[in-house]
């Protein structure tokens, strides 16, 4: 892009705008998570193969609509989640969605720099000793290609995807093969349970903070039609893959680990690959989240030096623990993450009928209390509900969001004139 700081704190300019390959790649790369190859693996210890591809499509096709849905808006406005965040939650209010967004990503940073030095250290057969000082290596080494910004997480993700792809198809092919082919794989009984609504809870809940947080890309986009085409093909795809993949071999292995699966393949080597090339094409697009929520939460240019201390922070994170943390810590950002992309969406299609006005021009208030409230009730009514806690979360944010709009008579906002909401 045309400047070092990508524009943490206005609208991405339309000139130097990207197209369908590019942002595609992109997400393609943040979509290729391990994390996510490990839930998918639940899936396949609990359902039987037809179920588990039924639950996987409804899931990640829900999770894509969700994408394209904030997608389409960041490209129209120019705008990332944090900084929409301003007009339905107010000047100071939008650091909630600073706090959260940064949160569930620094989060998943310290998840995914444990794993990979917890790992290594189990497949060399390296002294527990070696495991922390791996982390802080690893920790800072993820964070190199978010520094460089939106071009070296493109460069990285044209080299590390297609790799990705084809060791998991080998190993799906290795897998199936295994287990005397379809036939085999449709016998297979389940050995644990779960409900329909948590599975798909588990699909959409696994990547729900990464849809919120696409935007940071898919403004970059070209055009509407580019950023929706994109996020539904890496959603609905690439994350559909990862979670079909580990359903697919854990089936067969019983190991919901890829990474031992694949050991278990004689993919040993193959895997150690496979785990570092995953974890940094993920692990830069999400420092990178975290610094763009930094920078909006203290109203700074200097991406850089927050994509640093993020790094930093999620060292000390992976150092206390969060490799034990990631189940309940998955369940929570399903519940209070997917609420900010409702109001959003109500808030711009709704109260501002589809444009935003610049956000230079605009006097906003402190704190928009119809937004944090309509945000409060549906992050509440997720967490509390016994259905898909994110669709609950979305569409209970976004109608309580409407309805208090229409009931205060403050549906409209005028460019330039502060509203007390």
């Amino acid at each position: 892009m045309s400047s070092p700081s990508e524009f943490p704190l206005s609208e991405a300019p339309r000139e130097g705008r990207k197209g369908l390959l590019s942002i595609s790649m992109v997400l393609f790369s943040f979509t290729f998570f391990t994390g996510t190859m490990f839930a998918g693996g639940k899936l396949g210890m609990a359902f039987n193969f037809v179920d588990m591809l039924w639950i996987a499509a409804i899931g990640n096709s829900l999770l894509a609509i969700y994408a394209a849905a904030l997608a389409f808006i960041a490209s129209r406005s120019g705008l990332n989640t944090v900084l929409m965040g301003r007009f339905c939650f107010g000047e100071a209010g939008s650091r909630l969605s600073d706090v959260l967004l940064g949160f569930a990503e620094l989060g998943w940073y310290a998840w995914g720099t444990a794993t990979v030095a917890i790992v290594l250290v189990k497949m060399l057969g390296l002294a527990e000793g070696f495991t922390s000082p791996l982390m802080v290596l690893f920790g800072l080494g993820f964070s190199i290609t978010a520094i460089i910004g939106y071009k070296g997480l493109d460069v990285l993700s044209r080299i590390s995807v297609p790799l990705m792809f084809v060791l998991l198809i080998i190993s799906m092919y290795i897998a199936t093969r295994d287990v005397g082919g379809f036939q085999g794989l449709a016998a297979v009984i389940p050995h644990e349970t779960m409900t329909l609504s948590a599975a798909i809870t588990m699909v959409f809940g696994t990547f729900a903070s990464g849809a919120t947080q696409a935007t940071n890309w898919t403004r970059l986009s070209r055009s509407g039609r580019v950023a929706v085409t994109a996020s539904v093909v890496a959603f609905l795809l690439g994350n559909g893959l990862m979670v079909v993949a580990g359903a697919w071999c854990a089936m067969v292995y019983q190991q919901a680990d890829i990474v031992e699966v694949m050991m278990l393949q004689g993919l040993s080597f193959a895997a150690v690959i496979m785990l570092c090339l995953n974890l940094w094409t993920i692990q830069g697009p999400t420092i990178y989240n975290v610094s763009a929520a930094a920078c909006h939460l203290l109203r700074s240019e200097r991406r850089r030096t927050m994509t640093l201390i993020a790094a930093a922070l999620g060292i000390v994170l992976a150092i206390g623990g969060m490799y034990e943390m990631l189940i309940p810590f998955l369940v929570l950002l399903g519940s209070i993450i997917p609420p900010i992309g409702g109001v959003i969406m109500a808030d711009f299609w709704y109260r501002h009928h589809g444009k935003y006005p610049v956000l230079a021009s605009v006097t906003l208030p402190r704190y928009n209390l119809l937004g944090l409230s309509a945000y409060a009730i549906g992050a509440a009514l997720a967490y509390f509900s016994p259905w898909i806690a994110p669709l609950v979360g979305i569409a209970a944010s976004a109608i309580c969001y409407i309805v208090l709009l229409e009931v205060t008579g403050k549906r409209s906002m005028v460019a330039g004139v502060q509203e007390e909401l």
